[in-house]
């Protein structure tokens, strides 16, 4: 392991200081250009390897984007961008990964070439590269725009045509995505073709011109908003919409006024009382549960056994329908109690409780938006169709668990929990998240071998799960280990830089 030197800071001058500063950022920069080397490396043994073994030359190499990616703590999207790039830098464009080797760029900006010579052929690429990062010295005082820049007039200058072909092409792309935003707000984001995006911006802009004229009081980027909400819903953007609430939430947080939160599948965390006013519509509209359980009306409060339970009803014609289906969680762990099926495919059912666990996609560093519901254990290889075998994958997870090499199985812990084993051997854990009503810092039970039927909720503690026993080598000898292997590429790092910096650094290896 490497001790920092940060204890000593305050006996420093600012000089020693900002050296210190600058020798671990192009520390940072060297460990970039092993890291991309390595990457290319990795790529190239597990093709060699898969082609020993008869896979096909298309399929060969398809899960190294998501080794590198667990590798790194990134998304497997990330790690395929990371991948290519690293091919990039060491196939194509040696002068950006020289200057990446010795501090000159940092990764984004090696990023930023080659995103910008991407639509090139290999020797018009090599030519841009030449002329951007032939010269170090060029690239100093230059930020994250002008490079931009610089790299696409000199693209532009060698061929022009791709350039255009690459525009023609970047309107498939078009797409409009939506990710949560701090204080249950969410962001809408829409990637348009240059032409439809001003058009929009400038219908939205106009029309909040016109009522600010007309004495509208909202700001003008409140305007813009409310009639983009209007104008794609159809109704006002005062007007709630009509919703599922799939929430997860205690039963102290709906009905006695507890300040615990709950968690609101698709956005995340949100506090109690809005929780509680998202279940209270305007209007006089009953709310029955659609799920098990009991029936809560608009009030919070239980109505009658007799009530029907269904899909939400309205009494008023434009009154907002709200259905609530109301998720269980185990005491303590906040686990959501199980649901089975004998079905190869997962009924409706299971998949809204999975998606409600899962929240995200389970690979670990991945937080794109379930798309697939699939077996931990396939179906094929005896695999049950039940939560504890279940889990929520977007597309290209689900896709890429079909490449040779990889596996997973569930393992036991407090919460659910898959083990995914890599052609290497590495292994990673993802664990659901944290779910309202789950408790720190209480030594669990075991769990009980007899799990309830769906709806059965139990208080008591045949409910907690098993501690988990994942097998770990021991701390001192993974201590040992890791310490060896930060060593070694603090050194190899240090050696591409042309320089220990130890002494910049003051750290040493123990």
């Amino acid at each position: 392991m490497l001790t920092e030197g940060g204890d000593d800071a305050d006996g420093l001058d600012g000089a020693a200081l900002v050296d210190r500063l600058r020798a671990l950022e192009d520390l940072k920069a060297a460990a970039a250009a092993r890291q991309a080397a390595d990457a290319v490396a990795l790529d190239r043994f597990r093709r060699e390897s898969e082609a020993r073994k008869g896979v096909p030359a298309d399929k060969q190499g398809r899960g190294v984007g998501r080794e590198v990616a667990l590798a790194r703590r990134e998304s497997p999207r990330k790690g395929g961008r990371l991948l290519g790039l690293a091919n990039a830098l060491v196939k194509e464009m040696p002068h950006t990964m020289a200057a990446l080797k010795t501090g000159q760029l940092n990764e984004w900006r090696a990023t930023i070439l080659v995103r910008e010579t991407a639509c090139l052929t290999v020797e018009d690429r090599a030519a841009v590269d030449e002329i951007v990062a032939g010269n170090p010295s060029a690239l100093e005082g230059v930020g994250d725009r002008k490079l931009a820049e610089t790299a696409k007039r000199a693209a532009y200058a060698r061929d022009p045509h791709a350039l255009v072909a690459r525009a023609s092409k970047a309107a498939e792309d078009r797409h409009v995505s939506c990710r949560p935003a701090p204080d249950t707000m969410a962001c809408l984001t829409a990637l348009l073709p240059v032409r439809s995006g001003v058009a929009v911006n400038a219908a939205l802009s106009g029309e909040a011109d016109r009522l600010r004229a007309a004495g509208d009081q909202r700001s003008r980027g409140q305007i813009m908003a409310d009639t983009l909400v209007e104008r794609v819903t159809g109704r006002a953007a005062a007007s709630p919409a009509d919703i599922e609430i799939q929430l997860v939430m205690t039963d102290r947080t709906l009905l006695q006024g507890s300040s615990e939160p709950a968690y609101l599948s698709g956005y995340g965390t949100v506090p109690a009382q809005y929780a509680r006013n998202l279940l209270r519509p305007t209007g006089p509209t009953d709310i029955r549960d659609s799920g098990t359980g009991g029936v809560v009306n608009s009030d919070g409060a239980l109505a009658a056994a007799s009530a029907d339970p269904g899909a939400a009803e309205t009494a008023v014609p434009d009154a907002v329908k709200v259905a609530i289906r109301r998720l269980y969680t185990a005491p303590v762990t906040g686990q959501l109690v199980g649901m089975d099926s004998r079905a190869r495919i997962m009924p409706e059912g299971l998949r809204r409780f999975i998606r409600a666990r899962d929240a995200v996609c389970r690979t670990p560093w991945c937080d794109a938006p379930i798309r697939h519901f699939d077996h931990v254990i396939a179906y094929a290889d005896g695999g049950l169709t039940t939560a504890g075998n279940g889990q929520g994958l977007c597309e290209a997870c689900n896709l890429a668990m079909e490449t040779p090499g990889w596996s997973q199985r569930p393992v036991e812990a407090e919460r659910h929990t898959v083990e995914t084993t890599t052609p290497t051997g590495h292994t990673y854990y993802s664990t659901a998240p944290e779910l309202p009503g789950t408790k720190h810092n209480r030594r669990l039970r075991p769990y009980s071998k007899q799990t309830p039927a769906i709806g059965e909720v139990s208080t008591h503690e045949e409910l907690y799960p098993r501690i988990p026993r994942l097998e770990l080598p021991r701390a001192a000898a993974w201590e040992q280990h890791q310490a060896g292997l930060v060593q070694q590429a603090w050194t190899m790092a240090a050696a591409d830089i042309g320089r220990l910096p130890w002494r910049a650094l003051n750290v040493r290896a123990r």
